[in-house]
């Protein structure tokens, strides 16, 4: 494919200006404001892997924003490739903070995301409706799956990460829906996806801060 070739793949978009998802591309700024909170949530909490998933956090929102905004191939591989690395920084502080896996686990745990992720994505691909984001549903999946195993173990941020699924949850339903809904709503309802999603992951990483200033890890 064409780095450079031009992809409409919203309802919002309607031809070929850079400026033609205004509502997709401005809605960015609630990755960058959840960033923003996050980086004074951690503020002296000597937290550094929060510090990085702020980071992340704020990655995702320029790559999204240059994605809706030029629409180009290479820009939605950024997009997914900033979104990758926050679900990867995650999955490791999950490892190695929650569950108090040692540094060789976490990491194994972080490469078996690829195999379950192609699982997944295999199984909700033959799904009506749900293959429009499989990769997400993946994700809320494992998310809500994690925190029903850590329930017991740590009851607060189980209810914490239940909270972050059940967000994704409607955060995904309303990507799903951009185009089946195109003809009843022009805009789309693909906005709704990054203001939810700013919130979401600003709470994620809140639940990581929250469990790890509770002294609850012993590593």
């Amino acid at each position: 494919m064409d780095p450079a070739q031009q992809i409409d793949a919203y309802c919002e978009r309607v031809g070929p200006e850079l400026w033609a998802e205004p509502l997709n591309a401005l809605t960015n700024g609630a990755f960058l404001i959840a960033a923003l909170i996050m980086v004074w949530r951690l503020r002296g909490s000597g937290l550094t892997l929060g510090y990085a998933m702020a980071a992340a956090l704020a990655l995702i929102g320029v790559t999204s924003g240059a994605w809706h905004i030029w629409a180009l191939s290479w820009t939605g591989a950024a997009d997914v490739l900033s979104i990758l690395v926050f679900i990867l920084l995650y999955l490791w502080a999950s490892n190695r903070y929650f569950w108090e896996l040692s540094p060789l686990w976490a990491g194994l745990g972080v490469l078996a995301f690829f195999p379950y992720a192609a699982a997944m994505g295999w199984v909700i691909a033959r799904l009506p409706f749900f293959q429009i984001s499989g990769l997400y549903w993946a994700v809320a999946l494992l998310i809500g799956v994690t925190g029903w195993a850590l329930r017991h173990r740590s009851p607060e941020t189980a209810r914490n990460l239940g909270i972050g699924a059940t967000i994704l949850t409607v955060s995904i339903t309303a990507r799903s829906l951009d185009e089946p809904l195109c003809s009843v709503l022009p805009i789309g309802t693909h906005f709704i996806w990054h203001v939810l999603n700013g919130i979401m992951l600003g709470w994620m990483i809140e639940t990581y801060r929250r469990h790890r200033l509770r002294g609850q890890s012993a590593i």
